[in-house]
């Protein structure tokens, strides 16, 4: 038989200039699933996303996945796009055999807590506080590029990276440290600032309120002494007394000692995202 894709209909315009179009996967002409694609709203026109793809139950372990997979990377090649990436939610573990298949690699994933009171005390020493109206100017001067580099770093075209945290950015903190919602606070060790964290109120896609780190970082000189830990628990108590009981948070792959910290204190990942070069 041979696998096809079928438009379903014309190609959608949204207002941020994302293109987005769905296609039935056929054999023979057959409708047997249903592919969905779009450029990326947050990378630019260049990052094409692989929305969905599904194969009905009958028609599955055939190759009919890999073959509707890679004629929508064709489409996106056409449509401009120099990267794909696609999300593996953490329980379908046939989305991530399918990207492995096709030389996706995991860029980031996201991870989830259920919170309690049990943070234990900061360490000795140690107070946490808000951010200073000064020290969040300070920390605004440079987060944007620093975020920037940090998607640069894994692969992602400068364009693309600089388009996304700019955006992010924007998005997130319309009035700066006053933007409802968000927290900004720091750790201080004998009167200097040892490290900080973001925390903000977040609206899952299903309209779920839950706390989400963007921001955790432990000054170079002050690492490996657990401070990242004690900031992860002071994030935990800020998403609690602000009356929500989950915490989420974004992690590159690469980043192997914030994974683990993360793992041990007990998140879990709801999705894999998983990116190549087209």
């Amino acid at each position: 038989m041979t696998t096809t894709l079928r438009p379903t209909g014309p190609i959608q315009q949204g207002a941020d200039g994302a293109q987005e179009r769905t296609y039935d996967v056929c054999d023979n002409g057959r409708p047997v699933g249903a592919v969905a694609i779009s450029t990326d709203p947050v990378f630019g026109a260049s990052a094409g996303i692989v929305r969905s793809l599904r194969i009905e139950e009958p028609h599955r372990r055939r190759g009919r996945g890999t073959i509707a997979a890679l004629a929508a990377e064709e489409v996106l090649r056409s449509w401009g796009c120099t990267q794909v990436r696609l999300v593996a939610p953490a329980d379908n573990e046939a989305a991530r055999g399918l990207g492995a298949v096709l030389g996706y690699t995991e860029r980031s994933r996201n991870m989830v807590k259920e919170l309690r009171r049990t943070a234990p005390a900061l360490p000795d020493g140690v107070t946490g506080r808000p951010m200073s109206g000064q020290e969040f100017a300070d920390w605004a001067r440079t987060s944007v590029e620093t975020y920037a580099q940090n998607w640069i770093e894994r692969g992602v075209p400068e364009e693309q990276a600089r388009r996304k945290s700019e955006t992010d950015h924007a998005t997130n903190l319309p009035d700066g440290l006053a933007t409802e919602g968000m927290h900004f606070h720091v750790l201080v060790h004998g009167g200097d600032v040892i490290g900080h964290v973001w925390v903000a109120r977040h609206e899952t896609p299903q309209g779920e309120a839950m706390g989400y780190v963007f921001d955790v970082e432990v000054r170079e000189e002050h690492r490996g002494r657990g401070y990242g830990r004690a900031l992860m628990h002071r994030a935990e108590d800020i998403t609690l007394d602000s009356g929500l009981g989950r915490l989420g948070l974004h992690v590159f792959a690469s980043n192997t000692p914030a994974l683990r910290l993360y793992e041990s204190l007990g998140y879990e990942p709801t999705q894999y995202n998983l990116a190549k070069a087209l």
